[in-house]
């Protein structure tokens, strides 16, 4: 059986799998639809929400991300689990037990304001919006590759099967799909893992096999590392060389970013009591770790591999020649990969061979010179297809690539649909019944909810074609937005009722504002290629890049917030007593139904 087939075995029957799941949990209710009817078990919920938040980023894009780049890319791993602490300790339980369906809807009634609610929705599609670019940019790398399709195909067929499970399933529907695409995704990233850490260190646990030894070698694996990528010109893996005051703060944006995305944090509503929103955040936790422990290893591991492919005879040997690449069995990856146009190579000196080093390095250009080589010849390595390529770079059974491609659709897809749950929800729930049509009926609600989604899918799929970065570069903008808008009202609105409707209002869209002007100044006005005047090479403000800019937002929202509320009446009575009783742990079993 060849490996197209196998490729459409796994990716058909678990469609086939998340379709039937939405057909059997058809949500017939608004509750079903944004909440689950509040019936989801804390195990339950916190799978569904590690498969809501494994995106494309943390499956396909982060750990090819670390490969190229090694310890300074870490702050996504710290970030992203960090943020999980945040949501766990100050977020869940109170919003749990101010029972509400949305974010949205909660900041509306803690700030009295329609306004607020309004603003709030916006905040919530803009960062949601960004976030299912990177989904919807996975999407088209794994369909592309695996089913052979072009990208604009893969993003379309991607968008066909969301809509089959996330329009008519709702939050119930996606809830128990998201189980099923935890299962696939957490399978498909740790058994090739397992299998390339024996293979390298003889260690079944990727984990403890990264620290361990390299088997053909003797050498601590890192160790091996470094010397490598040392010899061709690259920075150390295990060193520190971006700029410290950056990473701070680009980990401090995923963090609260990650505690203020609105799709993560509706899963906490869908819990029955206010004790189950804390246990679901520790749960999570637990099944997000089983693929972050991984990813470190996958990139170091992968990044080996790769460079033992591109010389075989070692790095003081000859590189790879085009003859190999053409004829030899183990190199069939590469020129699948190409066809995708995410991978390319080209003899610039015509010797026959490819040579993979960092041209730009002081250290190689004498050895370049001397031998004759005029540039790096592996031109081009995507980011995104290191996790996607790997079972073929490590020589793996055909079912395990076969695996990881059902496995790379499962992390995008789950996600996409939070999402698009996110953004129908805020549309129908908070701006058509909350504010436009007040008295619309139940069924017409569920009806607005599922038409919006469909409209969400297809901007979504748009975008997807022109994304502004790298899947996980991506989301970090939307982490950002998230970081700088949401969290900063949600944090105010629970623990200060100093904060008004007014402040809370100007500061959500202060940080709002300039965060997203900052990003569009690096990434281009609407992502629009061409239109930036900055890049993150040469950001505006020091060494801050666009995908750090977040925190420096939400200490804007927060100061901004605070000034204004000084300034302006004092928050009524009744509010703070609100505030209070959700704060207070008294009868926090038993949460205020909607």
């Amino acid at each position: 059986m060849d490996q197209f087939t196998i490729n459409l075995l796994f990716v058909g029957a678990s469609f086939a799998l998340y379709i039937g799941i939405a057909i059997w949990a058809r949500a017939g209710s608004t509750s079903e639809f944004y909440a689950a009817g509040r019936g989801v078990h804390p195990v339950t919920n916190g799978m569904a929400t590690a498969a809501d938040w494994m995106s494309a980023a943390s499956f396909i894009s982060m750990a090819g991300l670390i490969a190229f780049t090694g310890y300074d890319n870490s702050s996504f791993l710290m970030g992203w689990t960090g943020g999980y602490v945040l949501l766990a300790l100050l977020l869940a339980p109170y919003l749990r037990k101010f029972g509400k369906f949305t974010v949205s809807e909660f900041i509306g009634d803690r700030f009295y304001s329609q306004t607020a609610r309004i603003v709030a929705v916006i905040c919530l599609i803009v960062a949601s919006t960004t976030y299912v670019i990177g989904q919807m940019t996975g999407v088209g790398v794994a369909f592309g590759r695996f089913l052979e399709v072009s990208n604009t195909a893969g993003l379309l067929i991607g968008a066909c099967v969301v809509f089959a499970y996330a329009v008519f399933g709702g939050m119930k529907g996606v809830t128990y799909t998201q189980v099923a695409q935890y299962c696939v995704l957490i399978t498909a990233y740790t058994i090739p893992a397992i299998f390339i850490s024996l293979q390298l260190t003889g260690n079944p646990i990727p984990a403890l096999g990264l620290f361990g030894e390299h088997a053909a070698s003797g050498e601590p694996l890192l160790a091996k590392l470094d010397a490598i990528v040392g010899e061709l010109g690259f920075k150390e893996y295990t060193a520190h060389h971006a700029d410290t005051f950056n990473m701070v703060l680009f980990t401090l944006s995923l963090m609260i970013g990650t505690a203020g995305l609105p799709h993560v944090i509706m899963r906490f509503f869908t819990v029955p009591r206010v004790a189950d929103a804390r246990w679901s955040a520790g749960w999570t936790l637990v099944f997000i770790a089983l693929l972050y422990l991984t990813a470190p290893a996958v990139g170091a591991m992968a990044r080996l591999n790769i460079t033992d492919m591109m010389w075989p005879n070692g790095t003081d040997g000859e590189a790879v020649s085009v003859e190999m690449i053409e004829t030899d069995p183990r190199y069939d990856w590469m020129a699948t990969w190409q066809k995708t146009g995410l991978l390319d190579w080209e003899d610039k000196n015509g010797d026959g061979k490819i040579q993979y080093y960092n041209d730009k390095a002081e250290s190689m250009q004498a050895k370049a010179a001397e031998n004759g080589w005029e540039g790096n010849e592996l031109t081009k390595f995507n980011r995104d297809i290191l996790v996607l390529a790997n079972p073929e770079i490590a020589n793996l059974p055909g079912w395990v690539i076969g695996l990881v491609a059902a496995g790379g659709l499962a992390a995008a897809l789950s996600t996409a649909a939070g999402l698009l749950l996110a953004i129908s929800s805020a549309v129908s729930h908070d701006l058509i019944k909350g504010a436009i049509n007040p008295s619309i009926s139940e069924k017409g609600e569920l009806m607005s909810a599922r038409v919006a989604m469909a409209v969400a899918i297809a901007v979504a799929t748009y975008l997807g074609l022109n994304p502004p970065g790298f899947a996980a570069q991506t989301v970090a903008l939307a982490f950002g937005l998230a970081a700088a808008s949401i969290f900063p009202a949600l944090m105010m609105g629970i623990f200060s009722t100093r904060v008004n409707n007014t402040g809370a209002v100007a500061g959500m869209l202060a940080g709002l504002i300039v965060t997203l002007v900052y990003i569009f100044l690096h990434k281009g006005w609407l992502f629009i290629p061409g239109t930036n005047s900055f890049t993150d090479a040469d950001p505006l403000l020091g060494t801050v890049k666009s995908t750090s800019f977040g925190a420096i937002g939400a200490a804007v929202n927060f100061a901004v917030a605070y000034v204004v509320s000084g300034m302006t009446k004092e928050t009524p009575q009744e509010i703070k007593d609100l505030v209070e009783s959700v704060r207070i742990p008294r009868g926090a079993g038993a949460a205020q139904d909607h």
